[in-house]
């Protein structure tokens, strides 16, 4: 296993996350039901379903673009993510969807997995894995660091609620996201 990759793939959706719409979905579902471990169980097997598809896609990537041409999209996107984690996320709507026969956990699976599709997290998903897709390792890897950074920074937020959102200062995570971001586009381009 890549260590490296794990590394980078938590820390940057770790701070990817924080103020992210998921995030902010999170904290509804927590107000709301007040069930923590079928959300965080929800949580969990919708991060590991969406986070291995970018990955694969990621994956593909990496073997569909030429090596020079994936460098310089690799760091555009890095970038790009970069002013992107600069904004705030909110929600669409304030009304979180009532409970169906799926349950809590059910509800919560099929919320984090479509709230997850194309959010900065998925895309630094697909970009991480494309850049470490030389190790066979790569897909898991990632998929486990990924899915590691959301759980580090949802699961605070269901067990702990709006108490964790109110002590963050988040336009200082946003910045700092930012800035790492953009550090690891400087660096792909570098490391050409």
């Amino acid at each position: 296993m890549n260590l490296e990759a794990l590394a980078v793939s938590t820390g940057v959706v770790a701070l990817g996350e924080i103020g992210d719409k998921t995030q902010l979905l999170a904290l509804l579902l927590a107000a709301r039901f007040r069930q923590p471990r079928p959300l965080i169980l929800g949580i969990l097997v919708a991060t590991v379903a969406n986070h291995a598809l970018a990955a694969l896609v990621g994956a593909w990537v990496r073997h569909a673009v030429p090596p020079g041409v994936l460098q310089v999209a690799l760091a555009v996107s890095f970038f790009a993510v970069a002013l992107w984690a600069l904004k705030p996320d909110q929600l669409d709507g304030d009304e979180v969807p009532a409970v169906s026969a799926l349950g809590v956990f059910g509800l919560t699976v099929v919320a984090f997995f479509l709230a997850e599709m194309g959010d900065k997290t998925q895309v630094a998903t697909v970009m991480l894995a494309a850049q470490y897709a030389a190790d066979p390792w790569a897909l898991v890897t990632v998929t486990a660091g990924t899915t590691l950074g959301m759980m580090l920074a949802n699961v605070p937020v269901v067990l702990f609620g709006g108490r964790v959102i109110q002590r963050v200062p988040l336009h200082w995570v946003r910045r700092a996201t930012a800035l790492l971001f953009a550090l690891l586009g400087l660096l792909v381009l570098l490391a050409g």
